[in-house]
C-alpha cells in the first residue's frame, strides 16, 4: 500500500508541476563497486562525422522484443553509457522492474565515453572550469551528433515509438539540462541526477527564467534531483525555484532533493525508483 501511494504522489507532482520533496517516502540503496553483468544486449559502432570518431552503443531491448515484431518501444538514452560505467546498473534495474511488471518495457540505448569531460560541457568563461580536462566545451558537437546521427540510427536499427528519453549524473545531467533546454524538440522526458549547475559561473540557472518566459509552447516532463553536495544541491534548488515560479503549463517537472545521498550513490540509489515511476505500465 505504502509503494502504491508513493507512486501515485509521484505522478500527481508530475501532472501538476509542484516540487515537492519526497525523499523519505523513497528507500536508499546500498552503493557498491563491484563489477555488474548487465542482461542480454547487443553492440554497435557508428561513425560520427560531428565527432569525427567512431562512438560505440551498448543497447538494451526488453523482454519479448524479438516475439512481438509488430510492438514498438520508448528509448531511453544514456551519456555515461558504456559496460564499465552506468550502462549495466541501469539496465539491470530496468530489466528487472520490467520481468516484474512495474514497468513498461523499453529500449535503452548506453552511450560509451571517449572524452567525457568534452562531449557533456558547454562553453566556458571560468577558467577552473576549463581546467578540468584538456578540451571541453563540446557540447553542441555532441548533441549533434545525437540529433543528425544517433537518434536517427536508433530509430532505423530498432523498434522505437518515437517517445524518447535522456537520463544523466553530474555532468551527463549538465549535459541532459542544457540539451532539454536548448532543444526541447529532442527528448520527451529528461532525467537529471546531481546536474554540474556551477558550469560556466551556473549558466543555465541564470538563463532559465528567460527562457521560461519567452517559450510559452512547451511540451516535456523534466525530473531533477540533488544528493548532498555544496556545488550542486544549492544551484539545483535555485534552478527548481526558476521553474517554480515561471514553468509553463506544458512543461510537467519534478524536483527531489536528496540530502541523505551523496554523488556517487544518487545515481544507484534513484534510477530503480524514479525509472519504473516515470514509466509505469
Amino acid at each position: 500500500m505504502r509503494r502504491r501511494l508513493r507512486c501515485v504522489l509521484f505522478v500527481v507532482f508530475l501532472l501538476s508541476g509542484v516540487s515537492l520533496p519526497i525523499s523519505a517516502a523513497q528507500p536508499m540503496a546500498t552503493a557498491t563497486a563491484a563489477a555488474e553483468t548487465p542482461p542480454p544486449h547487443e553492440r554497435f559502432d557508428l561513425d560520427s562525422a560531428a565527432l569525427k570518431e567512431t562512438r560505440r552503443m551498448a543497447v538494451y531491448l526488453p523482454p519479448g522484443y524479438a516475439q512481438d515484431a509488430a510492438a514498438r518501444y520508448p528509448v531511453l538514452y544514456m551519456p555515461d553509457g558504456g559496460l564499465n560505467e552506468d550502462f549495466p546498473h541501469v539496465a539491470t534495474s530496468v530489466d528487472r522492474a520490467i520481468r516484474a511488471g512495474r514497468m513498461r518495457a523499453l529500449i535503452i540505448v548506453g552511450i560509451e565515453n571517449t572524452q567525457r569531460r568534452r562531449d557533456l560541457t558547454g562553453a566556458t568563461e571560468i577558467a577552473t572550469d576549463r581546467a578540468i580536462a584538456p578540451q571541453v566545451g563540446g557540447s553542441t558537437a555532441f548533441r549533434a551528433f545525437l540529433r543528425d546521427e544517433l537518434l536517427p540510427q536508433v530509430q532505423a536499427r530498432y523498434r522505437g515509438n518515437g517517445t524518447t528519453a535522456i537520463i544523466g549524473e553530474s555532468l551527463a545531467g549538465l549535459f541532459v539540462l542544457e540539451t532539454c533546454m536548448q532543444e526541447p524538440e529532442l527528448f520527451d522526458t529528461c532525467i537529471a541526477l546531481s546536474p554540474s549547475l556551477w558550469w560556466n559561473d551556473r549558466a543555465l540557472v541564470r538563463a532559465l527564467p528567460s527562457l521560461l518566459r519567452e517559450r510559452k509552447q512547451w511540451r516535456a516532463r523534466w525530473y531533477l534531483a540533488s544528493a548532498n553536495e555544496d556545488t550542486i544541491a544549492p544551484e539545483t534548488a535555485a534552478f527548481a525555484r526558476a521553474l517554480a515560479a515561471g514553468a509553463p503549463a506544458g512543461l510537467r517537472w519534478h524536483y527531489e532533493p536528496r540530502p541523505d545521498l551523496r554523488h556517487d550513490t544518487i545515481y544507484r540509489t534513484l534510477a530503480p525508483v524514479v525509472l519504473p515511476q516515470l514509466f509505469a505500465p
